[in-house]
């Protein structure tokens, strides 16, 4: 099994795809693509991590590609990992479960922007009706 090390550059995000086994082109660049437009959005904080696809050698494997993906999104720590059956099935897989665990962290960073409600003795609203 060789492996093989490429490397693409999305708006503020460095994000390296390693390829191991018998992964066509074809199936790497649509892996980009996807991954690319779930990074590439506006909103998204720098991005940094590895992003690695294979196919598994084994022909009676009934989901023969893999991908995982680590990656630093701001000072958080994402990891999404899909098996499937065909490279384009990954690679949307891998672009759903993407999206959905940095829509958490980008909304887990906008609650913690938000304060709550300061207490009373903090020049917050009173409880008028309490006696």
């Amino acid at each position: 099994m060789t492996a093989k090390d490429t490397s693409t550059q999305v708006t503020s995000a460095a994000v390296e795809v390693r390829v191991e086994g018998d992964v066509d082109e074809e199936a790497v660049t649509y892996l980009r693509e996807k991954v690319d437009a779930v990074l590439g959005r506006p909103g998204v904080p720098a991005v940094s991590g590895a992003v690695r696809i294979a196919r598994a050698v084994a022909h009676h494997a009934e989901r023969p590609w893999s991908a995982g993906a680590e990656l630093v999104v701001g000072n958080t720590l994402v990891v999404v990992h899909a098996q499937e059956a065909t490279g384009h099935e990954l690679a949307d897989r891998l672009q759903d479960r993407l999206r959905s665990q940095m829509n958490r962290v980008l909304h887990r960073k906008e609650e913690a922007r938000r304060s709550a409600t300061p207490p009373p003795w903090r020049g917050g609203p009173t409880d008028s009706g309490r006696e």
